[in-house]
């Protein structure tokens, strides 16, 4: 940042520190200084056209126009205006309170509409009757249109007609208001993590995104999309690193960036900070507020986009949009309800107490399909997308149908304590549907946990960061896709090893088959040459209890639940038995015991499949065992800490023999103190 900019943000980083101290907490005052600092910008860059507005507005009334937006917008040469007599030059002259919040109010009321919705969701007017009742309203204004500060794109000249404060462009004014945004939040850091991804995370999953297929990009336009858009920080870098990338490839390339957020404030500046940098089309594809939940209410039902970046909210409840899509039982979202591995209606949702993979789910709907590149898709996530969910189950069923799709390039597990609120285990997945032929039906697991940078001061519970090398080392691993030293180095000696720890697995071996094994009910007394009916069976559990007669035993017979007609053939590991019954040879199936149901979670690598596996490590100790294979169900997940777990060295006994030896010299120093200490009483 440059120093112009640098001392514009001091500056109203000031303001708010001076005004405001005894009127908000801390953690309040971006409440006021964000939307006042957005006014500011769209009221000096409005200046120079305010007249032509005006006589636009007394035309269009006066000829009985109702749709007016289009034309005031070309009046004003932007997207945006205001139609108000006055700008907030005008105000700084009301002495009087009432009346300088009579005309602020009137000022506001005559901004364009996607403007009035950027304040209402900053909720910026329920502000007002405080700051006029303290008085603090035409300070704030006055400090803000000081001749000092020059938020305007035009220079502000010297009388001898050089440039006395220079003009602000719209990248600049983006980057002061990103700035401040980003002191607030650090400032407040106990809820910054809920809406705003550490810039180093960002530029991290944006390189990751960009890079594989910096080289393959053409001219033209791309589409970015982040449905958990929270302030528009990862929308933003990413636009300006694909920027980056194209233009040293001398590829010119045209951005749209998409955005959906469900908290209003932070939709507010999302959609703000588009405003400011000269991008007020772009800001209408930002949609936003409570009504707006990305899982329950998609705003972009039917569109597919180049690029795709999230940080969504984990460990949240989103029971409430459960609810208003039918539940489980009544889902029908085609996002979420699909067609996969046989099952026409194979389930996708997730446990109600957290629904961040829904997020990854949501962005996979808007693939695309025709073009060259098709999509490419950064998201972060916690531990538990990992591993929840037991086969059959929503998570489990994302897992398998991203990674049997072949969608899953890499995962990243990130350094501890990066966030600013949350100290546990975080990971970037990676996913596109162009995967490259080197990488086909594989998975790259990257462990990235010791690669960072302390940091001076602590931020919450956010103490590391990734510097500009822990990047490059990282983006490099990941562009080389080969297995490097899984131990991870330490802190001490990561400098001096060339990549970060690395393994690439095959896709199945992140499945399983989860197998229930059952064996046969045995109670004493019971008759082997009949079959039991099923009330006749409820009885005998209930009896088995208090009558001798009803004791399960290994060696009392099976009971027999269904004898199958003649020339069905025995398969015992899948409950077909051969026995006799009055001396005829038949093939039953026996009543599984539930006390000893067991389930089997196999490898889908497992040497023979489910019943060589069996075979090997179950009918050897239950030689009566057998399962059900329409009732297998496959599952997948990924254990970062079984993969590059590494056990610590056992101590010599050497290392063990010499502490002993030093806390015994430690002990008898002690002695000999006290008893000399006793003598000299003495």
């Amino acid at each position: 940042m440059s120093t112009n900019l640098n001392w514009i943000t001091s500056y109203i980083w000031g303001i708010a520190d001076d005004v405001l101290r005894d009127l908000y907490v801390r953690g309040k005052y971006r409440d006021v200084i964000l939307p006042l600092t957005v006014l500011r910008r769209l009221d000096a860059v409005l200046e120079g056209r305010k007249q032509a507005v005006l006589d636009m507005k007394s035309y269009l009334d006066e000829a009985g126009i109702v749709e007016q937006d289009l034309a005031l917008r070309q009046a004003a040469g932007q997207a945006f205006y205001n139609t108000s007599k006055f700008s907030l030059r005008d105000l700084r002259a009301r002495a009087n309170r009432q009346q300088l919040r009579a005309d602020f109010e009137a000022y506001l009321d005559g901004f364009s509409p996607n403007v009035q919705e950027i304040l209402e969701n900053f909720e910026f007017r329920n502000q007002i009757p405080r700051l006029s009742r303290a008085d603090a309203l035409g300070t704030l204004i006055e400090r803000l249109t000081s001749p000092d500060l020059n938020l305007s794109p035009v220079p502000v000249m010297a009388a001898d007609g050089s440039v006395r404060v220079p003009g602000l462009d719209n990248h600049g004014m983006g980057t002061i208001f990103e700035e401040l945004v980003r002191r607030f939040n650090e400032e407040n850091n106990e809820e910054a993590g809920e809406h705003w991804t550490p810039r180093d995370a960002v530029e991290l999953m944006a390189k990751l995104v960009f890079l594989p297929v910096a080289d393959q990009i053409e001219s033209g336009t791309y589409l970015l999309y982040d449905g958990a858009c929270g302030t528009g920080g990862m929308l933003t870098v990413a636009e300006e690193t694909l920027q980056q990338l194209a233009g040293e490839r001398g590829k010119a390339v045209s951005t749209h960036l998409y955005g959906q957020e469900i908290n209003a404030e932070t939709y507010a500046i999302c959609k703000a900070d588009l405003l400011l940098k000269g991008e007020g089309e772009g800001a209408d594809n930002i949609k936003g507020g409570p009504e707006y939940s990305t899982l329950a209410n998609d705003a972009f039902p039917g569109r597919e986009f180049d690029f795709m970046l999230s940080n969504p909210p984990y460990g949240k409840s989103w029971k409430t949009d459960l609810e208003r899509m039918g539940g489980k039982q009544g889902m029908r979202d085609p996002r979420f309800v699909i067609e996969h591995g046989g099952d026409p209606e194979y389930s996708l949702v997730t446990r109600s107490s957290d629904g961040q993979l829904l997020f990854l789910v949501n962005k996979l709907s808007k693939l695309k399909q025709e073009s060259p590149l098709g999509s490419r898709i950064a998201e972060v996530h916690n531990g538990s997308s990992l591993f929840t969910g037991d086969a059959g189950q929503g998570e489990s069923n994302i897992r398998r149908w991203i990674i049997e799709n072949d969608w899953l390039e890499a995962i990243v597990a990130l350094p501890l304590n990066m966030f600013y609120n949350t100290g546990i285990a975080t990971y970037i997945w990676l996913l596109t549907n162009r995967k490259p032929e080197h990488r086909k039906g594989k998975v790259q697991l990257i462990d990235a946990t010791q690669w960072y940078q302390p940091l001076r001061k602590n931020l919450g519970t956010k103490n590391c960061e990734l510097g500009a090398e822990d990047i490059d080392r990282i983006c490099q691993t990941f562009l080389e896709f080969k297995e490097s030293d899984p131990k991870g180095p330490s802190l001490q000696t990561r400098a001096k090893r060339e990549s970060v720890p690395s393994k690439i697995f095959d896709n199945a071996d992140f499945g399983y088959w989860k197998v229930t094994v059952e064996r046969p009910l045995r109670l004493e007394g019971a008759d082997p040459n009949r079959v039991y009916k099923a009330a006749e069976i409820k009885r005998l559990r209930e009896t088995r209890r208090v009558r001798p007669w009803g004791e399960p035993s290994e060696s009392a017979p099976p009971i027999i639940r269904k004898i199958h007609k003649r020339g069905v053939e025995a398969d015992p590991l899948r409950g077909l038995f051969a026995t006799t019954i009055d001396g005829r040879p038949v093939v039953v199936e026996y009543e599984p015991d539930s006390d000893l149901r067991d389930s089997e979670q196999i490898p889908l690598t497992a040497a023979g499949g489910i019943d060589a596996f069996l075979e090997r490590e179950v009918l050897p100790y239950a030689a009566d065992a057998w399962y059900r294979p329409e009732k297998v169900k496959i599952g997948y997940e990924i254990s970062f800490t079984r993969y590059f777990y590494q056990p610590q060295p056992l101590r010599t006994l050497e290392e063990i023999r010499e502490d002993i030896l030093a806390v015994e010299r430690e002990t008898e120093g002690l002695l000999g103190e006290i008893i000399g200490t006793s003598e000299t009483m003495a």
